[in-house]
Order: C-alpha cells, then sequence, then structure tokens
C-alpha cells in the first residue's frame, strides 16, 4: 500500500457512494463496514491513523464492569459480544487478559464477586472464564506486586487486552483489501455544498495531500464527520460554508492519563482493578508489552490539544493511589512514559457538573446539510457502531441500504488462519500474525534496533524490518508513526523511543526515498521530551 498507488486509487473513482472524515476507531470501523458491503468508500485522515484518542486508551476490550454497576446492562451485553468478536477477528492483536480486584474490608469479596457473577451471565457462552473468590494467599500469587497488609482475598474475573494503535493501522490494511480508499497525512480543508430544495446540502470535500501539497476533490452523497473531540470543528465548517451560525458544541471533553513503569511494579500476568479509589475513580494497574500501565483520570478539558499534557493532580492521582495498592510505590522517576488521551463524550441537552456524569455511549446526528455526526462510544463497540452509522445514513437516504453483519466473522488483515497466534520468541512479533512471514522476508530482520529486557508475557522489541514494513504496508510516513503506533515505544519508554530516532530515520529514508531533516528529528525529539515530563 505505496503513498501513488493509495492517492491513484483516490483519483480513479468519479464519485463515492461514502466519504469519511477521520481515522480513529469509529471512522475506520465505518469506512471497512461499507467496503466490505460493496460501497464505493473514502476515507481521509488528517494526520495519522488514530493520532489522537484512538491510540492513548488503557488498552482493554472490556464490557464494562462500572456500567455494570450503574445498571446499563443492555450497554454491557453489547461490548461483551463486540468483546468475543473481536476477540475471534484479530486474535493477533487481542486476547483474554485476567484481572483481579483486591479486598481490602471483610465484605469487599463476596460484594463484587457477585456483580462480577452477573458479568459472566451477561457474557454467557462468549466468556472468557470463570469468576473465581481468591484467598489473600492466591492473591499475592497473582499479583505478586499486591500491598499485603489489610488484604482480605479478592475476586479474579476476566476481560481482555489489545494493542489499539495497531488494531487501527490493521483496520485501514483490512478496509484497502475491501476495495476502500483510504489515506493518511491528507486533510480535509473544505466541504462542497450544492443548492437542492432550497436547501445547502454537503456533496463532497475538498483535502489535500500533506505530502505532496496536491489539493483534489472527491464527490459522495453520503458524508461522515468521524473526527472524535473535533467533530464540532467539522461541523462548524459545514455550517460555514453554508452560511449558517456556528454550531451548539455537541462534545464535552474529558482528559485521561496513564503513566507507564517497569513490570516490576505489579508483577506476574494478572491485572489490577481497584473499582473505588478513594475519591470514586477506577483505577487500573495493567501489564502491556513487557510494563505496567496506571491509570486513568477522568478530568474535563476545555481545549483540544493534539498533544494534550497532564495536569499536575492527575500524576499527583494516580502515583498516590497506586501506592496505596502496591508493595513497591512508584514514584515520580520511575514513570517512563506519560499519554494523555482526549474522549468525546457526548454533551447532554443540560449542563452536567462532571464528565464523570456524562454517558460513555456514541451518539450519531444528522445536520441540515445531511452531514452526518458520529461521536462519543469506545474502542470495544466500534464495529457495532459502524452499523449504526450506516443504519442511520441508509435510513435518511443517503446510502443504498445493504444487508448488515459482514464484518461480524471477517478477520482482519494478519490474522492467522487457524483462529490463534502463537506467540513468536522474537519480541514484538506476535503482533503482526498470519503477516510475521512477510515481516522475516524483508531486510533487517534480525538486525534489532531495541529488544526489551524485561521478562513477561509478549514483550516488545523492533528490528530493523519491522521499519520497513511499517512503510510498505503500513502507510507510516514518519518517525512518530514508527516509533508511536506502529511500534508501541514512545508510550512504553520515551528515552528509548528518542535514542533510537536517528537509526530510524536512517531506514525511514531507504524506504520513502527522501532524507529524513534535522527538523522532524527535532519535532519527534520534542515530543518524546513530553512523553518523559511529569508536571
Amino acid at each position: 500500500m505505496d503513498r501513488p498507488t493509495l492517492l491513484q486509487r483516490l483519483r480513479s473513482t468519479d464519485r463515492y457512494d461514502l466519504i469519511v472524515i477521520g481515522g480513529g476507531a469509529t471512522g475506520l470501523g465505518v469506512a471497512l463496514d461499507a467496503a466490505a458491503r460493496g460501497h464505493r468508500v473514502a476515507l481521509l485522515e488528517a494526520q495519522d491513523f488514530a493520532k489522537g484518542t484512538s491510540s492513548r486508551s488503557t488498552k482493554l476490550v472490556h464490557g464494562g464492569v462500572r456500567y455494570l454497576a450503574q445498571g446499563k446492562l443492555g450497554l454491557v451485553r453489547e461490548a461483551l459480544h463486540e468483546r468475543a468478536t473481536l476477540l475471534a477477528n484479530a486474535p493477533h492483536l487481542a486476547r483474554p487478559l485476567p484481572f483481579v480486584m483486591p479486598g481490602y474490608r471483610f465484605w469487599e469479596r463476596p460484594w463484587y464477586g457477585l456483580g462480577l457473577k452477573m458479568y459472566d451471565a451477561l457474557a454467557g457462552s462468549r466468556g472468557l472464564g470463570a469468576t473465581q473468590l481468591l484467598s489473600s494467599a492466591e492473591v499475592r500469587d497473582r499479583l505478586p506486586g499486591v500491598r499485603a497488609s489489610g488484604l482480605h482475598g479478592g475476586v479474579r474475573y476476566w476481560d481482555a487486552q489489545f494493542d489499539d494503535a495497531r488494531l487501527a493501522v490493521t483496520l485501514a490494511r483490512t478496509a484497502w483489501l475491501q476495495g476502500a480508499a483510504v489515506l493518511n497525512h491528507c486533510p480535509v480543508t473544505a466541504l462542497l455544498h450544492r443548492r437542492d430544495d432550497e436547501a445547502e446540502r454537503v456533496c463532497g470535500v475538498r483535502a489535500r495531500d500533506a505530502e505532496s501539497g496536491e489539493s483534489f476533490e472527491l464527490r459522495a452523497d453520503c458524508i461522515v464527520n468521524a473526527t472524535g473531540v473535533w467533530v464540532d470543528a467539522v461541523r462548524d465548517m459545514d455550517h460555514a460554508a453554508a452560511g449558517e451560525p456556528p454550531v451548539r458544541p455537541m462534545v464535552s471533553p474529558s482528559q485521561g492519563v496513564h503513566l507507564v513503569v517497569d513490570r516490576s511494579f505489579l508483577g506476574g500476568d494478572h491485572a489490577l482493578l481497584v473499582p473505588k479509589t478513594a475519591d470514586g475513580r477506577v483505577l487500573f494497574a495493567v501489564p502491556w508489552l513487557g510494563m505496567t500501565v496506571l491509570g486513568t483520570t477522568d478530568t474535563p478539558r476545555g481545549d483540544l490539544a493534539s498533544e494534550p499534557t497532564p495536569f499536575a493532580e492527575e500524576v499527583a492521582f494516580i502515583l498516590g493511589e497506586a501506592g496505596r495498592y502496591l508493595t513497591k510505590a512508584p514514584r515520580r522517576e520511575d514513570v517512563r512514559s506519560v499519554w494523555v488521551g482526549l474522549r468525546p463524550l457526548v454533551r447532554p441537552d443540560s449542563d452536567t457538573p462532571s464528565t464523570q456524569a456524562i454517558s460513555r455511549e456514541h451518539a450519531v446526528r444528522i445536520g441540515h446539510s445531511k452531514l452526518v455526526t458520529v461521536t462519543g462510544g469506545k474502542w470495544t463497540t466500534y464495529r457495532s457502531m459502524a452499523e449504526d452509522v450506516l443504519a442511520r445514513c441508509s435510513e435518511a437516504g443517503l446510502l443504498t441500504a445493504r444487508p448488515a453483519g459482514v464484518t461480524t466473522r471477517l478477520p482482519l488483515a494478519g490474522a492467522p488462519a487457524q483462529g490463534s497466534v502463537a506467540l513468536s520468541q522474537a519480541p514484538g512479533e506476535h503482533l503482526y500474525g498470519d503477516d510475521a512471514t512477510l515481516l522475516r522476508s524483508l531486510p533487517g530482520a534480525e538486525r534489532w534496533l531495541w529488544r526489551a529486557d524485561t521478562a513477561g508475557d509478549a514483550p516488545h522489541g523492533l528490528s530493523e524490518a519491522m521499519v520497513r514494513f511499517a512503510v510498505r504496508h503500513e502507510m507510516a510516513r514518519g518517525l512518530e508513526d514508527v516509533l508511536a503506533r506502529r511500534s508501541r515505544l514512545l508510550f512504553l519508554d520515551a528515552a528509548r523511543a528518542e535514542a533510537l530516532a536517528e537509526p530510524v530515520a536512517a531506514i525511514l529514508a531507504e524506504e520513502l526515498g527522501r532524507p529524513i531533516d534535522a527538523r522532524e528529528l527535532a519535532a519527534f525529539r520534542d515530543l518524546a521530551q513530553r512523553y518523559r515530563t511529569l508536571p
């Protein structure tokens, strides 16, 4: 999927059935589903696939234990169904993960155990394992780093984990294989309108290839705005083109912070969940690619920075709460990387006191110009969200109705033919599934730029061949694309990612046929510094 081929596919179609703006989880899901149904589809992403919120999740595919406590059984049931679907369609990117809730009050183990048994019941035959009540010794065995003092046993239950950015790239590749024209680093600069029954109706987009500077126009009757927390900017673009006033905001952004520390702070292969911290939030400590992810927060944020930074109180909260439950309390100097994601929470009609009270469900709205906007939701339900968007488009007469459900059993690019993936001895190769054979055929398959020296399940690594694969088959166009999203090194160890910038740049220069200049190197180093700096 080299860039000239991608651009040629875009230019080769005079008119599309559907144009998607935004290459995050939702937009990619919509593009794949529509292409799999036989629609002519184009997707344009202003920066890189999953550059924003979709690469900054807690890396969990889950039904939502918190939603269960809120009585949202329908939402939980849907998410559990989608969890099973993703595990079946992308076993190289998603896998079951056991969680332990430690109890430090005598009533917590039976109380949470009862609730999680209901979680099992809602999952039914799609469950990943039975909930178990654990003794204190069993909790310590599964969570070696947990604080033993005052422990009254715990509960083990099952959810799943995935690599969010790599799943996004895989969705883009799968959509391309289904016939969609998908392109990153190609911002939409304007919406096109036509007069229809005395009303302005959106009928296409003007876009610019950021690499060549070429501008072009694409036309379709159905335009979907799936730009996450930035949907209101596209809606304003639509209103301005039609001569209308700015829109009432649809999104209330909420900030979620994650800190990464060494695997030794948690130990074992189980995740830790504290369902209610001192201030009523949820705390996770999750093993991921040889490290431990701590998080998260839920803090209102008014601005929409492309690289949001944590607030000092958020860092203090995560470190402080983690220190209450881990034997070895993490300190500021132990943090290897910090990342922040902005959740696109759908703004209610009335004022809401905090983002924690706002629904996590998605919303689809069709404007006066027939621009379709979708936002909210979560990674776990990206596929069912896409089905809902296409159903709404068909109901509005914007898209020809075709049978749904085509992505329920659609293996994603690289999915092993037998439905399971054996972990390779080479760090990180398991994430490629059946494409690992193609990966190993590229130059530099045995030349490692970095290999994780931590023990544990599926540690990370970066070979020269992985950089080449990222350019040739995954649409990577620069340092950040490779070191943040094709490899997850920036999210795991920002200092290590910064140190590898020059050797990766040399390989990229060969693959792209152009030098990686000093400005791009400096920009990536600045970014890495942000990921390693705490307020």
